[in-house]
């Protein structure tokens, strides 16, 4: 599963070469649910030729078309896609993202890439990943409340002896006395715990390096919460040894191989949601701060001029909300309009864009939680 970071975003807000194809749709893990994916994919596709031909007549968009007609009779992928699909095409590029959360679906020819889908789930705030540990061996998944995901981690030592190679002690199988009396115990008892300790100072040893590839190729790339699932007797060791601020201070007491995946999202999940709603609850407090020291708004035509002003510093979007329109990204004026027209994007979409711009954060938040009934809360910087 590719993972889909900040920089992944960034890239796409870019300026690049119109137009920016933009396709959303919800997807089966499952057969006989998926074989309907690609059928509806391709749906899709002829409603993206339709926009194309509205503002390109004169332009040929085949070489345009071809990877997304490609991808569509890609049996292989539709059989192993998530609970939702981006496909982000331009002249430069084409992006596929299968997602682990379920989208609308939507196909939009714009000036610029829709990303909101995206940015729920970059920036929802239950997303979580997972360090599976055990002496032996280690894996991670990332994740959110319904669902969890292998990741593939380049660099991270999947076993002890990947880690250690040669150096690994080896463990004593049997141990016996062969001596008689108290002079025979003793030295079976020192030599037992000599091997103990060498052993013990290679699970460190595995864990420190575990750690670091953690770190690098996970933690800091993706900038989500790290929850640790190890037996109770490992996770002091590992969190002794960890220089990892995502690892969380709590985590799961089982040993993970004895988990179903079923298992190990509920368990998950049970120590992820507290701090779910609480980071929720504090965002809407933070919002409801900002509003009586007029330092916030849920108004869009002034959160938009406030973002074109550089002056948003954290912005709460409602997920599956659409606002059909255009952004001005100069003087931050809205006007209102149809998705049917080929120029016309989500303006809370681009009202995102112009906020990360400008170095603002983005927290997509279900209609439930939200403080406003507008689609938006947007806190000032000033």
């Amino acid at each position: 599963m590719e993972l889909v970071t900040m920089e992944t975003v960034r890239g796409l807000i870019l300026p690049h070469t119109p137009p920016c194809i933009s396709i959303y749709q919800p997807t089966h893990r499952c057969h006989p649910d998926n074989q309907q994916d690609p059928i509806r994919f391709k749906n899709l596709i002829r409603t993206v030729e339709e926009s194309l031909a509205q503002k390109y007549r004169d332009r040929d968009t085949k070489p345009l078309l071809e990877p997304l007609r490609k991808l569509a009779e890609d049996s292989f992928f539709w059989n192993h896609t998530l609970d939702g699909l981006a496909v982000l095409a331009s002249a430069e590029i084409t992006k596929v993202f299968p997602l682990q959360r379920t989208v609308s679906e939507l196909a939009v020819v714009a000036d610029s890439f829709h990303i909101k889908p995206l940015l729920r789930v970059l920036q929802s705030a239950d997303r979580y990943q997972v360090l599976c540990l055990t002496r032996e061996s280690a894996w991670l998944y990332e994740g959110n409340r319904y669902a969890l995901d292998k990741l593939e981690v380049p660099g991270l030592p999947k076993t002890l002896t990947e880690a250690l190679g040669e150096q690994v002690t080896e463990p004593h199988l049997t141990y016996a006395s062969h001596g008689s009396g108290t002079a025979g115990t003793a030295s079976m008892i020192y030599g037992q715990g000599s091997r103990k300790d060498e052993i013990d100072k290679d699970t460190e040893r595995y864990f420190r390096a575990v750690d670091r590839a953690v770190l690098t190729h996970v933690s800091k790339p993706s900038g989500l919460p790290l929850l640790l699932v190890a037996l109770s007797e490992h996770q002091p060791v590992f969190r002794q040894v960890s220089q990892n601020p995502a690892l969380l201070p709590n985590g799961v007491l089982s040993n993970p191989e004895a988990l179903s995946a079923e298992q190990l999202r509920d368990a998950c999940w049970a120590v992820m949601e507290p701090q779910y709603l609480a980071r929720l609850a504090k965002l809407s407090e933070q919002f409801g701060h900002a509003v009586a020291h007029e330092k916030g708004t849920a108004d869009l035509s002034d959160a938009a001029r406030a973002a074109v002003a550089g002056r948003v510093g954290t912005l709460l979007i409602e997920a599956d909300r659409v606002i059909p329109g255009k952004l001005d990204t100069n003087t931050g004026t809205v006007e209102f309009a149809s998705l049917d027209d080929p120029e016309v994007d989500d303006l809370l979409d681009d009202l995102a864009e112009v906020v990360l711009r400008q170095g603002g954060d983005i927290v997509i938040v279900p209609k439930e939680r939200m403080p406003t009934t507008t689609g938006l809360a947007a806190m000032l910087r000033y």
